[in-house]
């Protein structure tokens, strides 16, 4: 069995950005340089069988290459104690149509749409479940601006992840280009 998610990988440039911000809020475990990726699909647990057959209807999808902008930090959930803190992204028309693209191949093949609905971001770190939103306002107000340049997107990867105690391990199975 394989887990897996499709992502979009960030640039080391924009790495190095986030990482610059990714402090100051007790009881928060920042996500590692090698995990930061825009998640555009989670998947789960999938057999060999089916693992093949996302690779074979994902290689059908035939997009333009486009650029993303970070903008902006967040947080979920947005009500009662935080447990994510996220980098935002500029709204993308083409983001939307590539995640819509993928969806109606997963469709295919019986796997059905995500209940949450598509808020792009990066996500940042992971707090403690008794971390109170206080905690986290002076990451907040320090980031409120924080806006990285557009740069661009010329392929999406589906992910394999085995978690782990010390964190997720996360490995690129197949890269899809965009034109």
């Amino acid at each position: 069995m394989l887990r897996l998610f499709i992502a979009i990988k960030l640039n080391d440039s924009v790495i190095e950005q986030l990482q610059n911000i990714c402090f100051g809020v007790k009881n928060a475990r920042w996500l590692p340089s090698e995990q930061l990726h825009l998640t555009i699909r989670f998947i789960g647990d999938c057999d060999e069988t089916m693992y093949h057959d996302i690779i074979s209807v994902l290689e059908h999808i035939s997009l333009s290459s486009f650029n993303l902008s970070i903008k902006g930090v967040g947080y979920f959930p947005p009500r009662g104690n935080p447990r994510i803190l996220w980098a935002g992204l500029q709204p993308s028309p083409e983001l939307q149509e590539l995640h819509l693209a993928i969806n109606k191949k997963l469709h295919t093949l019986g796997l059905t749409e995500e209940r949450r609905k598509f808020y792009p971001h990066i996500t940042l770190a992971r707090l403690r479940e008794k971390t109170s939103s206080r905690a986290i306002v002076p990451f907040i107000t320090r980031n409120s601006l924080f806006k990285i340049a557009p740069f661009h997107t010329t392929a999406f990867h589906l992910y394999s992840s085995i978690l782990r105690r010390e964190g997720a391990l996360h490995q690129i199975e197949k890269t899809f280009d965009l034109m």
